[in-house]
């Protein structure tokens, strides 16, 4: 029997990658968290695309496209994000990333590059996929659909206690506009904005612990 298709999306620091991996692993499906695919790029733009400002050259990116390499690997049963054969898991939650994402994920030559990827690791099913367009754009027909969102007070305070768990300095105020910022340019870009789908369960996490939330949507899936 085919094993469902799963599309989780949402807004930033509401647990979406984290709760797909559980129940991924929960229920044997492979997790892709998709966000890391749009890090990964921003990360070797930050690398090697900078114009003499210290800003991302958009042309210059999408001509090197078909440098990039992203691999999900499994080390210690985790899925870790590697880039041309080097893992960047770290890299890629740092707050110079994370505040040029948002750019990156909007631009068309971006999603196009990303989206036959996507699919293609999910069309054999037995799949759950965490992001922002997932249920509205990349698998439109996902056998399940949820939408997290919660307030933004309770996903500064996830995400300043990520950064202060990976030993990167901030402070709230900081991770506060980094999101605000990002959920405006993600739910206003024109290529794939962020949205509910129709047909999505919304979760609003904002007073439901992790396991709460991982145990509200598998209550939701049937004949798994």
């Amino acid at each position: 029997m085919r094993k469902p298709v799963i599309a989780i999306d949402g807004y930033s620091s509401t647990g979406k990658s984290s709760i797909s991996k559980i129940i991924a692993q929960e229920l044997g499906l492979v997790h892709m968290d998709t966000g890391a695919l749009y890090r990964g790029i921003t990360y070797f733009a930050l690398q090697n695309c900078l114009n003499r400002d210290g800003e991302i050259n958009l042309p210059e990116l999408f001509s090197r496209l078909n440098e990039i390499q992203l691999e999900f690997k499994p080390i210690d049963k985790e899925l870790v994000m590697f880039l041309n054969g080097k893992d960047i898991s770290q890299q890629i939650r740092s707050n110079e990333v994370a505040a040029n994402v948002s750019l990156i994920a909007c631009q068309k030559e971006v999603r196009d590059f990303l989206l036959e990827t996507q699919r293609e690791i999910a069309k054999k099913g037995g799949v759950i996929l965490d992001g922002r367009d997932i249920g509205t754009v990349v698998l439109p027909n996902a056998d399940y659909k949820f939408f997290l969102t919660a307030s933004v007070e309770e996903r500064t305070r996830r995400r300043f206690v990520e950064l202060q768990s990976l030993g990167i300095e901030t402070d709230e105020m900081s991770v506060m506009h980094n999101l605000t910022s990002r959920d405006k340019t993600d739910s206003e870009r024109e290529v794939a904005p962020l949205r509910k789908a129709d047909d999505a369960i919304l979760i609003d996490n904002t007073h439901l612990s992790k396991k709460e939330t991982i145990a509200l949507i598998i209550s939701h899936l049937h004949d798994i």
